[in-house]
């Protein structure tokens, strides 16, 4: 299968904004295994922000665009770093791509980024994708990794996108506020009484949260592409995807 991982800050990092090195360990090792098998990933990877913040040892996520910015550049230095230091370990090649909008919206750089994609594939390199937060706004840019990596699943022609989050997947209400909540296991389709469970971001470090998940669900399943929404600190739970198995929530994509 050629899958698209998204892999979120709270996921990554500390609530201090530094490097979760063992989660980090645990993901990449799997990562590996799985192309190791066959299968061809493609990783969206956020943490840029939110390492800068703590390698820059600002208390909390920046408000403010420029300082958004600068804690993105010394950010995603560190999460690259870290990439190659780790799948290199398992020989795997990693390539860095940060997008924005434009990426998507010009019909000549469309075409050159699915391009690129499918050549570093065929090359057996592991793209990382970020969102190019130091020349991107909210008012200008994609806005969060949820709906990049949706994006990019329908540019590079993928089978599945797994969105790595802090919960195990879509329930039928806040399971941090309501004890009786229960975990959906699949959407056949994602339509407005969907989208009505979906609320805010629990991480201060991160920008998404359900809604950009369930935006990014439907984007990917107009086109086909199935998506699922999981629990990242059970990095594990990637072979039993992989091998087919139910895990989190399952958005199933249309028939073409």
């Amino acid at each position: 299968m050629r899958i698209v991982i998204k892999v979120g800050t709270s996921t990554l990092a500390h609530t201090t904004g530094k490097l979760n090195i063992r989660a980090f360990e645990e993901l990449t090792k799997v990562i590996a295994d799985l192309k190791n098998s066959g299968h061809e990933i493609i990783l969206v990877s956020s943490g840029a922000i939110g390492m800068g913040t703590g390698k820059l040892g600002l208390s909390t996520r920046p408000k403010d665009t420029p300082t958004k910015q600068a804690a993105a550049a010394v950010g995603q230095c560190e999460l690259m770093y870290m990439y190659d230091k780790y799948f290199g370990e398992y020989h795997h090649t990693v390539a860095q791509m940060l997008l924005t909008s434009d990426d998507f919206e010009d019909k000549e750089k469309y075409g050159n980024l699915s391009n690129t994609l499918a050549r570093l594939l065929e090359l057996q390199a592991l793209p990382v994708i970020n969102e190019n937060d130091t020349v991107s706004t909210a008012e200008l840019g994609i806005g969060d990794n949820d709906t990049l990596s949706a994006l990019v699943a329908v540019g590079a022609k993928a089978d599945l996108l797994v969105l790595l989050s802090d919960i195990d997947g879509l329930y039928t209400a806040d399971p941090h506020k309501d004890k009786d909540a229960a975990l959906i296991k699949r959407v056949e389709k994602t339509d407005e009484s969907v989208f009505a469970l979906g609320g805010e971001s629990a991480s201060d470090l991160g920008t998404g949260g359900m809604k950009t998940k369930l935006n990014a669900a439907k984007l990917v399943t107009d086109k086909g592409i199935d998506m699922i929404i999981c629990n990242g600190t059970k990095p594990y739970l990637l072979y039993d995807i992989a091998e087919g198995r139910p895990v989190g929530t399952r958005f199933i994509g249309k028939k073409q």
